[in-house]
């Protein structure tokens, strides 16, 4: 999948060495808690998420890395993660993360904008972000996806969706 400044390739194991220093900055945990991964941790967590599914089978997960065409940079990662809603109907929770000294430039809305659409291609009924109350710059890449803020709070982060709910 390609946009007009990136390349998003599907998550391989072989991303960690190359992820590692742009995901290693404690300033991306601001909104979301936890602290930066080592090396190690990063490789186990993609070669988990590569699977594609969750070990249980009830998620689908689709993770991309986000990479700028004009020089290979990878400079963050989109992800979905697919269930089946209570009427039957496939929901995909969308995730971004850029990395601290690419954010501002519209990197996280070309890719996620452009994951969905390729999952409304292939019949996502809804979409969902969870975002941090206060983390304006992520509310606007949720607005770009036609999602709307609910008055549901999910451990401290604001559902987004298009279902309304």
């Amino acid at each position: 999948m390609t946009t007009p400044r990136l390349a998003l390739e599907p998550l391989r194991t072989e991303h960690a060495p190359e992820a590692f220093p742009v995901f290693d900055d404690a300033r991306l945990h601001t909104w979301t808690g936890g602290e930066p991964s080592s090396l190690e941790e990063l490789r186990v967590r993609y070669t988990r998420q590569a699977a594609g599914r969750s070990p249980d089978g009830s998620q689908g997960w689709l993770n991309w890395m986000l990479r700028r065409s004009e020089d290979g940079l990878l400079v963050g990662t989109v992800q979905a993660t697919l269930y089946r809603t209570e009427d039957g109907g496939l929901e995909a929770s969308l995730a971004w993360v850029i990395g601290v000294e690419h954010q501002g430039k519209g990197y996280a809305r070309e890719g996620a904008v452009a994951v969905a659409g390729w999952l409304r291609a292939r019949e996502v009924s809804a979409l969902a972000a969870y975002i941090h109350p206060e983390h304006a710059a992520s509310a606007g890449v949720a607005r770009a996806l036609g999602l709307t803020a609910s008055d549901a709070l999910v451990d401290g982060e604001t559902r987004w969706s298009t279902s309304g709910r």
